[in-house]
């Protein structure tokens, strides 16, 4: 943490540019790939008259994430811990709304999105933001005499909206390992840490056990040549396009899976896209990529001039890289699948606003953080 020998070092004055411009090449990255796993479905949405719908789209997502990046730039971070408890309510009562039936969109078997005139959007993926906002001004001003009980009955009553309304076990993982890095930087002990996992292991394990078809996914995830259709065919679609891109890949454009064998093949899982036709070697930058944000973002958080600063920087740069973390260590067969997109490079204007209005976040504490 930040001690009284920080008066006197200087404050840094300008944003990390690191850190900003991996976030523009992955952007741009993923607007290519995006058009790459997605013209031929909309080729044949449109009969061939707009094969460029699914990345038009996400630009125009991005330029509204541009816009809110440039907003939580510029606005102080200190700003949001006065309104954290008035974020966390509205992220409620929208997460309350959406799974009230025939208000909230239905796709895939579950109510995930509103409708707002012309605006459509997936309240879970700003939930992510809000949370960790929430919980880093509740932990600021007691450093060392934080305690787990909190963010046990906040994730409790999150989750009875996107686990039991919703069916979205893949944000709730996102939003409780977030919510234990905030407790943790803010002097959480070690001891609580493990009551909380252990509270949240029988809860995920309950939640699993609950449903054949969650059950049968688990099983597969231990053992995927054991079923190829069904449960197991995404997965097995997923490695197959992996395993198929070698080192050098297929050629850009060249991917077979996205001819629809392969779900999901611009949103979900379009770093076995990225696999497939770039290859091990040049996918393997997109990793690279994010273990340098993972860098500067410890840095942001251990140069962040108060403890609310640190823990919310500490708090988005977790929620990217672990969200990033379990969506490739799905698609690759290390995590089980659980449906949560990969940042600034999937399909998705609700995921790619919400991470860019977080980035703009980051590097408003970057610009206020001390310089080394």
């Amino acid at each position: 943490m930040n001690t009284s020998l920080d008066k006197f070092r200087r404050y840094s004055k300008r944003p990390d540019y690191v850190f900003l411009l991996v976030v523009v090449a992955l952007v741009l990255f993923g607007l290519l790939m995006i058009y790459s796993a997605s013209s031929l479905v909309a080729f044949q949405w449109f009969d061939g008259d707009n094969n460029y719908y699914f990345v038009g789209r996400q630009a125009l997502s991005l330029m509204v994430g541009v816009i809110a990046m440039a907003i939580t730039m510029a606005t102080d971070y200190r700003v949001w811990q006065k309104y954290s408890l008035w974020m966390l309510l509205a992220t409620i009562i929208l997460l309350l709304i959406v799974s009230i039936p025939g208000i909230g969109e239905e796709s895939k078997g579950a109510s995930r999105w509103l409708d707002i005139g012309p605006i459509r959007f997936q309240p879970s993926e700003f939930a992510k933001l809000t949370l960790i906002i929430y919980f880093s001004s509740l932990f600021a001003g007691r450093s060392g005499k934080v305690n787990i009980l909190p963010v046990i009955g906040v994730l409790a009553i999150i989750s009875l909206f996107l686990i039991g309304l919703q069916s979205d076990l893949g944000t709730l993982v996102i939003m409780t390992g977030t919510a234990v890095a905030t407790f943790f930087v803010a002097g959480g002990s070690y001891t609580q840490i493990l009551f909380g996992g252990g509270v949240a292991l029988a809860a995920f394990a309950a939640f699993i056990r609950s449903s054949q078809y969650r059950w049968e996914r688990f099983l597969i995830f231990l053992n995927p040549s054991a079923e190829s259709l069904d449960s197991g065919y995404h997965i097995n679609q997923s490695l197959l396009a992996i395993g198929s891109g070698g080192l050098w890949g297929l050629g850009l454009g060249k991917s077979v899976q996205k001819y629809f064998y392969l779900p999901e093949p611009y949103t979900d899982s379009i770093f076995a896209i990225i696999a497939e036709e770039l290859g091990f070697l040049r996918a393997s930058l997109v990793i690279i990529a994010f273990i340098i944000l993972a860098w500067r973002g410890i840095r942001i958080a251990r140069n962040a001039p108060d403890n609310f600063g640190t823990i919310l920087a500490a708090g988005i740069i977790t929620w990217i890289i672990l969200q990033a973390f379990v969506n490739i260590g799905a698609l690759s067969g290390v995590l089980p699948l659980t449906g949560v997109p990969l940042p600034f490079i999937s399909s998705g204007g609700s995921s790619l606003i919400a991470t860019m209005a977080a980035v703009g976040i980051l590097l408003n504490i970057s610009k206020n953080g001390y310089e080394k």
